[in-house]
């Protein structure tokens, strides 16, 4: 019996969770041993007693450590007196969903893909009885390395002449984690394996159309795209473990200017390997570009990376696959960035999240942008 897919989740809270990261770099220590300061979402004695007999090479009272990143996750780094160190992630306090913040999932990708090729931290332990601390919440080892979320953290931790390296690292893990046999790691349950696109379109247009009145706004390409997009959805390969959120902020990229882990799988599912591809490239330029292919401050519009083209032949020489129709991809997912904005900027319009500090105007162009260059693929895919 597969495991529910993320396309199966409610849309509206997806948002919540498409954008994370994992920093592994600390902010504010919180030791157990201290009554008054304890970490949100974490009863530390039961927790801890749970690690004590589950968890090798910790050894409580521990030392407790947010982590910046990681979104709503409640994510720590643990530390024991003699140094040993682990990262603990549950979800977020309040009412969710019941696939939403998915630690099961994250868990068991990152166990799976720990004897592969796929960089991911050690899973050290898993713990699904919710009465120890109210939800699941697992653990995993350290890793040396920081994702890139700006510009600023590009040319603050990745010197220019370690950026191709890093490029070429992103685009070979992808191609990586894209060759491996669901059924040979164990991931045969973790979705459905067929119509990835056809689901994917239903989910996100369901998002849209719910989110037009709150949001006051709509637009004729939203639904024209959809038309063409579910009519013309190419045929799907082998279904493969898709990331669903890959980009350099859910890389831990290390200091030789390489991924040393991918972070972040709780909307991984099943699906075609193309649609993994073309989200990941959408956040690189190319010398080709007549006008910005990403925002401004995207870590990478600093200069060093190779543009999105060469990243693409370079996935291509690496796995075989046939890139002739990587448009229609694009065009999918801008099309599915501008559904995905859409409904967060409904939420902000709605009331339902505190815009303080938000751009709502900014958010309403990206969503107009995205539509553009879901067209604009369109447009190249014909003419090609």
């Amino acid at each position: 019996m597969p495991r529910p897919s993320p396309e199966d989740i409610t849309p509206t809270l997806i948002h919540d969770i498409t954008v994370t990261g994992l920093s592994m770099t600390p902010a504010t220590p919180v030791s157990s041993a201290s009554a008054g300061d304890q970490p949100p979402g974490y009863k530390v004695p039961s927790v801890e007693a749970w690690i004590a007999n589950h968890v090798e090479g910790l050894t409580p009272p521990l030392t407790w450590t947010r982590l910046t990143g990681g979104h709503s996750n409640l994510t720590f780094l643990i530390e024991d007196a003699r140094g040993n160190r682990a990262v603990i992630r549950r979800p977020p306090l309040g009412e969710l969903l019941p696939k939403a913040h998915d630690m099961g999932r994250e868990w068991a990708l990152i166990k799976a893909l720990g004897p592969t090729a796929v960089p991911v931290p050690r899973a050290l332990g898993f713990c699904e009885d919710t009465s120890v601390t109210g939800a699941a919440f697992y653990l995993m080892s350290v890793i040396d390395g920081q994702p890139l979320y700006t510009a600023q953290d590009t040319l603050r931790l990745a010197p220019l002449d370690k950026r191709e390296q890093i490029a070429h690292s992103f685009v070979d893990v992808l191609a990586d984690l894209h060759s491996i046999e669901p059924d040979a790691v164990g991931l045969s349950d973790l979705g459905k394996k067929d119509d990835y696109i056809g689901r994917q379109l239903k989910a996100w247009y369901r998002s849209w159309n719910a989110s037009i009145e709150p949001a006051s706004l709509d637009d004729p390409r939203a639904h024209s795209l959809e038309q063409f997009l579910r009519a013309n959805v190419p045929e799907q390969g082998p279904a493969r473990i898709v990331h669903g959120d890959y980009g350099l902020h859910n890389c831990l990229i290390g200091p030789q200017g390489t991924v040393a882990a991918v972070v972040d799988w709780e909307i991984s599912t099943l699906g075609d390997p193309l649609a993994d591809l073309a989200y990941a490239l959408n956040w690189f330029p190319d010398p080709s570009d007549t006008e910005p292919w990403v925002g401004a401050d995207s870590p990478t519009t600093v200069p060093g990376f190779p543009g999105r083209h060469a990243l693409a032949r370079r996935y291509g020489e690496r796995t075989g696959r046939d890139l002739s129709k990587l448009d229609y991809y694009v065009a999918f997912n801008r099309w599915k960035t501008a559904a995905i904005v859409h409904g967060v900027y409904a939420r902000y319009m709605e009331g339902k999240k505190s815009s303080e500090g938000i751009d709502l105007d900014t958010m309403r162009s990206r969503i107009l942008l995205a539509l553009t260059q879901s067209e604009q693929a369109v447009e190249r895919l014909l003419s090609a």
